[in-house]
């Protein structure tokens, strides 16, 4: 019998398969690979062992199993991950004593009232005669009934207090509902539901978990006083800038396809998805951040946009997307007809939809055949208007070589020089977006000694060759390890099972999994790195304690001390002739 649920967990899930869902895993050896999710990089030093189930970054060192990489990811609490990979493994948690229902994490409270409102949502869409009219309106825009049944479509009944008198039914308090973002308290102290009177789009996060909502209006939509949408403020289960509707659905397609297709709306996400175009997503109503840009990378490097960029002089769009470009995406834009929204088009036709995006220009190229379209080239302003709007984005091609393509481009369009274009070029300004960017792009690297390096290299090599330890470590050397390093030594020398508390056990793992990593050698080339390290680490050592008797023999000399002088000496000769032997 398993000892507890998290063991449970462990042994129904394989780590390949939970990490593999949220970023694109390459098999290399025994081990995979890829670029680290928790760090700027563009070399993978991110690794997962199948046979250890672990993950470890050498990078930025983080590291562990399913849980810790589930909470890191999703940058939540150890209860969290429990009840995500619990869900995963199709175990089923049960607190062991009645007071545990009362220690639930504030996140699970608010996870069970996101879950619990969309359902009321879901069940006035279907019941209530003003529910059946919202419903009646999405059919007529040709969302399908499996489509609404499929996202979880909702509508939130015009009262005050519906949704908030059914949550305090169900034992929520005020408090917890607005924390919700699903209440609200007025002025005067009167409580109120956020969502009145609208189509309630749910909003999920990675594990298909709603956190959020959409409400848009429909018996007012012609009324330009109310706004046609309303949404979930940023709440701790939800933040508009690190959610992107629909990827929950979308993710595997955008792996299988290496595309990813944005688009502006959560009609826009449905009618694609029914109409089978399913590697599609939505920013709800805001720029690409950097936060989602890295959720995006994990599955696919190549972007589509498929929203209005008639304004891309200065609208927010173009902001993101020139983070996306600097962040090394393959970027292309879908031209959409003129007032026209991907749902608009699915509605006429699907295969139009289908056309325009296999039609999609490479983002640059794009923004050149609409730059020189609005401005005369052949005029010194409009020389001077289209490279105001090109230059910034030649700027922020991360590839030299392309970027210098674009330079001559320019160049010969404006029939200017390259040198006064690069001079222009140098003048242009980056927004402070980009330096967000670069200042979310460094982190703090632990930093280690030499002698902890060392350390590290040898034990692993000695975990990759144990029968080579009895040979070149002996029982005295065990002094030269730190507490940690020497049990593993130690057992290694007598060939005892490396068991034991977990800490231990995971350092075990982390070192092996190096060992595999970082060595590509065998035999007596690891047999001459080992005693390389052995000795490079011994010198480390002896020439610290060197040090620490030569600060003492000062001391000994300004107090007059001879015979603590002498014994001193004797210390420091003896440490000194075992230097000149190692």
């Amino acid at each position: 019998m398993l000892s507890s649920p998290v063991e449970e967990i462990k042994n129904r899930l394989d780590i390949i398969e939970v990490i593999g869902g949220y970023i694109k895993l390459q098999k290399t050896g025994a081990n995979y690979r890829a670029p680290c999710p928790f760090h700027a990089e563009k070399k993978p030093s991110f690794f997962v062992s199948p046979a250890r189930q672990i993950w470890h970054c050498f990078g930025c060192a983080a590291g562990g199993d399913i849980f810790k990489f589930v909470m890191q990811i999703e940058g939540v609490e150890f209860g969290d991950a429990l009840r995500i990979l619990a869900q995963k493994a199709g175990v089923e948690l049960r607190p062991m004593k009645a007071e545990a229902v009362q220690l639930r994490s504030e996140r699970q409270k608010l996870y069970e009232i996101c879950e619990l409102a969309t359902k009321f949502f879901e069940k006035q869409l279907e019941e209530s005669s003003t529910g059946k009219e919202a419903k009646k309106y999405l059919l007529g825009r040709k969302i399908s009934e499996e489509s609404i049944k499929s996202w979880r479509l909702g509508y939130a009944p015009d009262v005050w207090q519906g949704l908030s008198d059914f949550l305090n039914s169900r034992n929520y308090t005020k408090e917890e509902i607005e924390k919700a973002g699903l209440g609200l308290t007025s002025e005067r102290g009167s409580f109120y539901d956020r969502f009145r009177g609208r189509i309630i789009f749910p909003i999920f996060d990675l594990n298909s978990q709603v956190v959020g909502f959409g409400g848009r209006v429909f018996k007012d939509k012609d009324n330009k006083e109310i706004a046609k949408y309303v949404n979930t403020p940023s709440t701790i289960l939800y933040d508009k800038s690190r959610i992107l509707y629909g990827l929950d659905k979308a993710k595997l397609e955008v792996r299988r396809q290496d595309k990813c297709v944005l688009v502006e709306g959560y009609v826009d996400v449905i009618m694609s998805s029914q109409a089978g175009i399913k590697n599609v997503v939505a920013t709800s109503g805001t720029a690409l951040t950097p936060y989602q840009l890295r959720i995006l990378k994990r599955y696919s490097e190549s972007l589509w946009t498929a929203f209005d960029m008639d304004s891309a002089g200065d609208h927010a769009t173009k902001r993101g997307t020139d983070l996306a470009q600097t962040l090394g995406f393959n970027i292309k834009v879908v031209t959409m007809p003129q007032d026209l929204d991907p749902a608009d088009v699915i509605s006429k036709d699907p295969l139009i939809w289908e056309k325009l995006i296999s039609e999609a220009k490479p983002i640059v190229n794009f923004y050149f055949d609409t730059t020189f379209l609005k401005f005369d080239s052949k005029t010194p302003e409009g020389k001077k208007e289209i490279s105001k709007i090109l230059l910034p984005i030649i700027k922020i091609i991360p590839n030299q070589i392309e970027k210098s393509f674009w330079i001559q481009e320019l160049s010969k369009k404006l029939a200017v020089r390259e040198e006064d274009i690069r001079e222009e070029m140098k003048k242009v300004k980056l927004s402070e977006d980009f330096f967000e960017l670069e200042k979310e792009e460094k982190i703090e690297l632990p930093q280690k000694s030499r002698k902890e390096l060392l350390e590290e290299r040898l034990v692993a090599l000695l975990l990759k060759s144990p029968e080579t330890c009895p040979e070149f470590v002996c029982e005295e050397d065990l002094e030269y390890f730190s507490p940690k390093f020497s049990e593993i030594v130690s057992r290694l020398r007598k060939k005892e099972k490396l068991e034991g508390a977990s800490e231990f056990c995971d350092l075990v793992n982390y070192l092996s999994l190096k060992a595999e990593v970082e060595t590509e050698i065998s035999g007596k080339e690891i047999e001459e790195e080992i005693k390389d390290c052995f000795k490079n680490m011994k010198s480390i050592d002896i020439k610290k304690k060197l040090d620490e008797i030569s600060n003492s023999l000062r001391e000994a000399e300004g107090e007059k001390n001879s015979g603590k002088i002498n014994d001193l000496m004797g210390k420091f000769n003896k440490l000194a002739q075992k230097l000149n032997t190692i």
